[in-house]
């Protein structure tokens, strides 16, 4: 374990792997909460599309797929709102429509096939100071505005008419959780993948509701998942040689089946 983290891409890594463990949980809890599991998964996509933008115009990737990702969960909302009875087709369309988007812009992208796949499948153990720099300061961010309006944001996740009866802004709020969870996508893209960074929201979440008895102690443990997951996953990588954020998320899911196996066992004794 020391002589990983004696190598400099090794110490970059796990700062960022870090930061994206902690915030990942938590806004993906409130996802959860919010029966929005999909969200995520969608705005990955649209990070993808941005993403190529970036390759194809030259510019920094990450920060093109951050964009994209804050407008379109702004089109999402605007779609979900329309679809009131069928809301889950907001994230149809825009799953669909980033996918293809991206598909079309990096067919023409002179970029190289390497760089592409950093994206699509996870490059932590590429992650440039700069990427670091950005995924902390977008991270600290979004703990930040979570702890300010954190109380706001549970009244609407459980309540939303009596929160709007109570004087909550509640599009405000709801305009608010969306861009916070746009952000966490993008910075973490980079660090699990456009494929598998909706799994680091969502499956510490999963085994978080299996231990905890209220939000706060499923907020903690999510937190904890999130933690192991990547500290594991990173060591297993460098270990074994394998993609670092599929072992992540692999670990992850171990993680949920060792906690429900052992929920099963006591529940049959």
């Amino acid at each position: 374990m020391l002589d990983m983290l004696s190598l400099a891409f090794m110490q970059r890594a796990l700062a960022a792997g870090l930061i994206v463990a902690v915030v990942c949980p938590i806004v993906g809890l409130m996802l959860v909460l919010r029966r929005m599991a999909q969200f995520g998964d969608a705005l990955a996509h649209v990070s993808l599309a941005g993403v190529a933008v970036g390759l194809l115009t030259r510019t920094y990737p990450v920060a093109t797929g951050l964009i994209f990702s804050a407008v379109a969960s702004l089109g999402m909302d605007a779609l979900r709102r329309s679809y009131k009875r069928y809301s889950e087709l907001s994230v149809a369309v825009t799953l669909s429509g980033s996918l293809a988007l991206a598909v079309v812009l990096l067919s023409k992208s002179q970029a190289p096939g390497g760089e592409t796949l950093s994206y699509l499948f996870g490059s932590i153990m590429t992650v440039a100071p700069r990427d670091v720099a950005l995924i902390g300061a977008v991270g600290l961010v979004v703990l930040a505005i979570f702890a300010l309006l954190h109380k706001e944001m549970l009244s609407v996740t459980f309540d939303e008419e009596f929160a709007r009866i109570g004087g909550l802004p509640v599009r405000m709020v709801n305009l608010v959780f969306i861009l916070l969870t746009a952000l966490t996508v993008s910075i973490a893209m980079r660090i699990v993948s456009v494929l598998l960074v909706s799994a680091l929201m969502v499956v510490p979440v999963a085994v978080a509701l299996q231990l905890a008895k209220s939000f706060k102690g499923a907020l903690a443990w999510a937190v904890a998942v999130g933690l192991v997951s990547v500290l594991g996953g990173l060591y297993l990588s460098y270990t074994l040689d394998t993609a670092p954020g599929g072992t992540m998320v692999l670990t992850t899911v171990a993680l949920l089946f060792l906690v429900l196996g052992y929920k099963r066992l006591r529940h049959i004794e």
